[in-house]
C-alpha cells in the first residue's frame, strides 16, 4: 500500500512539474480608455492646426520715399530782386529813400521795423551790386525755403572803390497763390569752397603691348585731327552707337597728352587728353575723353 501511495505521489509531482506555468499580462481597461483619449486628443488638435496655423511670411517694408519737385525759379527770380535792391544805394536821401520803399516789398512787417536803420541817411559810401549767385533754394518746412545767395558789390568812398563779396543766407515763405516774402533777415553764412577731393588716376596695366599702343595712337591721332569738324557721315567711319558726336568747331589738332592703355576682351579703354588750338578765340582747348576701342575692318569707337 504504501508502495502504492508513493507512486501516485510522485506521479503527481511529475504531472505538476511538466506543466508550465504562463503568467498572463493582461490589459487594465482604465490605461486603454487614457491612451485613446491621447491619442485622439493628439490628432484633434493636429487637424485644429492645420485648420487655424497662421503663415508667417518674413515682411519686407519697403519705404517709399515721393521726391517732391519743386520750381525754384520764381524764388531765384524773388531773391535775385531783392539782392539787387537791398545792396544798391548812393549816399544821398532820395537813393535811400527809395531803397526803403523798395525792401519793404520783400519783407514782412517786423522785418521792414528791423532795416530801418540798415542804410542811414549820413551813409559815406554808395554800393552797386555787378553779381549774384543762388548756391542752393532748399525746403525748410511747409511752404517756407531756405536761400542762400552771395553777392559782388562795388563800394564807392570819396574816391576810393572796392570790391567786396559776401554770402548770406534767408528764410522765405511762399503761400498757396504762389507769392513770396521773406521772413528771415539776411544772416552772413558761407559757401562752398574747393574740395580736396582727387579721382584716382588710371594707369596701363601691360595688358596692351607696344605694337598695339602704337597703332592706337596713330588710330585716334588721325581721328582727332579731322574730328572738331567731321560731318554724321564722316564719323561713321570711325564712330558707332553716337560714342562722340559732331561737334563743328574750327579747332586745330595739336597732340595727344598722356594715354592710357587697358585691354578688357576684344576692347581696349583708353584715358587721354586732346590738345587744340582754338582758331577763333586762339586759346589752346584741352578735351579729356575715355574711350572705348575695337577692331573690326579698322580701329572703331564703340563708347
Amino acid at each position: 500500500m504504501k508502495k502504492m501511495f508513493r507512486k501516485k505521489e510522485k506521479q503527481k509531482l511529475e504531472t505538476k512539474s511538466t506543466k508550465t506555468k504562463v503568467k498572463s499580462v493582461g490589459t487594465s481597461k482604465k490605461s486603454v480608455i487614457v491612451l485613446w483619449i491621447v491619442l485622439i486628443s493628439s490628432l484633434a488638435f493636429g487637424v485644429y492646426k492645420n485648420f487655424t496655423a497662421i503663415d508667417q511670411h518674413t515682411v519686407h517694408e519697403k519705404e517709399v520715399v515721393e521726391t517732391k519737385l519743386v520750381d525754384t525759379n520764381a524764388i531765384e527770380s524773388f531773391t535775385k530782386n531783392f539782392v539787387k535792391d537791398y545792396y544798391t544805394w548812393q549816399n544821398e536821401k532820395d537813393s535811400i529813400e527809395q531803397r526803403a520803399e523798395k525792401i519793404s516789398q520783400y519783407f514782412t512787417k517786423d522785418l521792414q521795423a528791423l532795416n530801418t536803420d540798415t542804410v542811414r541817411a549820413d551813409i559815406p559810401t554808395s554800393s552797386s551790386v555787378s553779381n549774384i549767385d543762388i548756391w542752393s533754394v532748399s525746403p525748410e518746412n511747409d511752404n517756407t525755403f531756405a536761400v542762400i545767395y552771395s553777392v559782388v558789390q562795388k563800394i564807392v568812398e570819396d574816391k576810393n572803390s572796392q570790391w567786396i563779396r559776401s554770402a548770406y543766407r534767408i528764410l522765405l515763405h511762399q503761400d498757396n497763390a504762389g507769392n513770396l516774402v521773406i521772413t528771415q533777415n539776411p544772416t552772413l553764412w558761407s559757401i562752398p569752397n574747393k574740395s580736396d577731393y582727387e579721382p584716382q588716376q588710371p594707369e596701363s596695366n601691360g595688358t596692351v603691348n607696344s605694337a598695339t599702343m602704337q597703332e592706337v595712337t596713330e588710330f585716334l591721332e588721325t581721328f582727332f585731327t579731322f574730328y572738331p569738324t567731321a560731318t554724321d557721315k564722316e564719323l561713321a567711319y570711325y564712330v558707332r552707337n553716337n560714342a562722340l558726336p559732331p561737334i563743328g568747331k574750327d579747332y586745330l589738332f595739336s597732340e595727344l597728352i598722356n594715354p592710357v592703355f587697358q585691354k578688357t576682351g576684344d576692347q581696349i579703354r583708353v584715358w587721354l587728353s586732346v590738345k587744340y588750338l582754338d582758331e577763333e578765340t586762339k586759346a589752346t582747348q584741352i578735351s579729356q575723353y575715355v574711350l572705348t576701342l575695337e577692331k573690326y575692318a579698322n580701329w572703331m569707337i564703340v563708347e
